[in-house]
């Protein structure tokens, strides 16, 4: 979900393209590997005081009692991969999957791939305290989100380039050079505002290395 705009910021670089990314054989016919064990949170770092917890083999993040913005990010970091994973919202949903991010608290650099209620444009790249939207998807793709049940959103970056699909369709494709020059965790947000909570499970990459 969306965070505050640094000023004076431009959107200088940004550039929607339909181009399809081919990776060698020997990169494309990798398997992805489970980031997230089923049991417990070995593997990842809770920022800010909001709740993330596992229940029943899947991971689950709500509102605290500071309904504030909350991260859970991998302690590895990631430059060119293809993340895929399950989501259900419940109650508001808002959330989201920062790619190429760093933390400071719960001050985040780096891009996110929206997570949110429908007409909200999940599966769009929003810049938290930078150029905020980057891209969005085209209104009608916004059917592809399935309120309230499993949802699967993949997320391929490599290089400049970041495409997301959810339930296997294309939300966005994207070239910014910003991103291009980034390397940084992947990480789970939880929105501000409080009444949230989302599920997730089966979170896998693809390390292209890079």
């Amino acid at each position: 979900m969306r965070l505050p705009l640094a000023p004076l910021r431009t959107v200088a670089g940004v550039v929607a393209l339909s181009v399809v990314v081919s990776l060698p054989y020997s990169v494309a016919a990798q398997e992805p590997e489970s980031i997230f064990n089923g049991r417990d949170l070995s593997g990842w770092t809770i920022h800010g005081t909001e709740r993330w917890y596992v229940e029943g083999g899947e991971l689950i993040c709500e509102s605290g009692p500071d309904a504030a913005y909350g991260y859970l990010r991998t302690d590895a970091t990631f430059r060119d991969f293809e993340l895929t994973l399950e989501f259900r919202q419940e109650a508001d949903g808002n959330s989201g999957v920062f790619f190429r991010s760093t933390l400071d608290g719960v001050i985040i650099t780096g891009w996110q791939a929206e997570v949110a209620p429908p007409g909200l444009f999940s599966g769009g790249i929003y810049e938290s305290y930078g150029r905020g939207w980057l891209i969005q998807p085209e209104p009608d793709r916004d059917s592809a989100l399935r309120m309230g049940e499993w949802n699967e959103m993949r997320v391929r970056v490599v290089g400049d380039h970041v495409t997301t699909w959810i339930n296997g369709t294309e939300m966005i494709d994207l070239v910014d050079e910003k991103i291009g020059e980034a390397t940084g965790h992947i990480a789970l947000q939880i929105h501000d505002g409080g009444g949230i909570r989302v599920r997730w499970r089966n979170i896998r990459v693809v390390d292209f290395g890079g």
